[in-house]
């Protein structure tokens, strides 16, 4: 099989990318549709199946993050696209309650696989200079790949609600399979099966990635931004659409159906990022590829929380869509430059684990804080949206307090 394995790394990690965005939206655009409409449930239901998603995400997302710091970051990959095709496909082939939040554990467990393993596996092959403007170009593949992705869901939604989820599910076990014979992986040394103390070595593993987080300004800072984001974004991300249902939506193609202008406010929101990317790309990439990007990150992150803040108070529909497309595009910027950076700060030893930690703070918040901004919903919608805007606020000026030189302490004295 290995002599299958000869693909350059980072057409691979395009193809990779793109083709998961593809199928994540082939999934997720109709998903709500169908939970309520063929699976019939009610609104305690869908919070139950999102927090299944996010408490399986939180609990395993360390625990695989040293399985590909160990093993390979290949078979994290592998393993974890099986998972959640297998979910998708339990999704949409079995439309009962239980079905789908069994569904959500092998998504959850999946996605933490990948999660972290892909950007170590990219950068230990090509080094972390080719591997940060490969960032960047990967997010407009992936962009590129949500817009085929959600037409194609609302096409094939209209023969039969489920369809795009099977065919998603499907897609990612091959997709799994064609990973498995194509993409190398020479730059990791996994270690010897005699070596292996499975749990001390685990042991080891978290701990080194936890004094990193801990002694480098950059890591630290970055898992605080992570969990602030979460604590924030979880209450937008459930509530943005309740908001955006209370307006009367135009007469277009002789339909005003909130299924036809959500499908088509993702797409606007997705070309829009589309485009902004593009543009910054060719207009400035050594700012998006900077070694210390601080003052574009804190620019991003202003914007949206001013697109929180504008979304909660608008009282027009246009303005409400611009303020959240506002947000969309500063959050889609903002991923692959913080994610090169990220990545310059750790080395291979724990670059898995430490990105899983990340992401691990970033669910936390979500649990934390969804709950108690959703229980404020519930009164007054406004309000919540409000203060999930203002607990963003601290964001930006976390990004100005690093500076160079504090950032340029070398990680070789995190080892002795």
């Amino acid at each position: 099989m290995a002599t299958f394995r000869s693909a350059d790394p980072v057409r691979t990690y395009y193809v990779y990318n793109g083709a998961w965005a593809f199928l994540a939206a082939l999934s997720f655009t109709l998903s709500a549709v169908y939970y309520v409409r063929d699976v019939g449930l009610n609104p305690l239901q869908m919070v139950l199946v999102g927090t299944t998603l996010e408490l399986a995400c939180f609990l395993f997302e360390v625990p695989t993050g040293i399985v590909a710091d160990l093993y390979s970051r290949r078979l994290s990959i592998v393993i974890g696209f099986v998972l959640i095709g297998a979910g998708f496909l339990l999704q949409g082939l079995v439309p009962t309650f239980l079905a789908i939040l069994a569904a959500q554990v092998l998504c959850g467990v999946g996605y933490t696989f990948p999660s972290g393993a892909d950007q170590a596996w990219i950068t230990d092959e090509v080094g972390t200079e080719r591997a940060a403007p490969a960032f960047v170009r990967a997010q407009q593949f992936e962009l590129g790949g949500t817009i085929a992705g959600t037409v194609t869901a609302g096409a094939l939604g209209l023969i039969r609600l489920p369809l795009p989820m099977v065919l998603s599910g499907a897609g990612m076990i091959l997709l799994a399979l064609m990973l498995a014979l194509f993409m190398r992986e020479l730059n990791f040394h996994r270690v010897p099966r005699e070596e292996r103390e499975t749990y001390r070595q685990m042991a080891e593993t978290f701990k080194h990635g936890l004094e990193v987080a801990r002694r480098r300004p950059v890591v630290r800072t970055l898992v605080v931004i992570s969990l602030i984001a979460g604590l924030s974004s979880e209450a937008f991300d459930r509530l943005w659409s309740v908001k955006v249902l209370t307006f009367t939506f135009p007469t277009v193609f002789g339909t005003s159906d909130p299924a036809f202008w959500f499908t088509a406010l993702a797409l606007v929101g997705t070309v829009l990022s589309l485009l902004t990317s593009l543009t910054l790309n060719r207009l400035s990439p050594a700012r998006l590829s900077a070694a210390h990007p601080t003052g574009i990150l804190a620019t991003l992150a202003f914007l949206q929380m001013v697109g929180v803040l504008a979304f909660a108070l608008a009282g027009n529909l246009w303005l409400a869509l611009a303020a959240m497309w506002l947000r969309t595009i500063a959050d889609t910027l903002t991923y692959p430059i913080e994610s090169a950076w990220l990545n310059r700060h750790v080395d291979s030893r724990s670059r898995a684990t430490v990105i899983s930690m990340v992401s691990q703070a970033n669910a936390i918040g979500q649990v934390v804080g969804g709950p108690p901004l959703g229980a404020l919903g519930r009164s007054s919608l406004q309000g919540a949206l409000l203060a999930s805007g203002l607990i963003w606020a601290p964001i930006p000026a976390l990004y100005l307090r690093l500076r160079p030189a504090r950032a340029e302490q070398p990680e070789a004295n995190l080892h002795h």
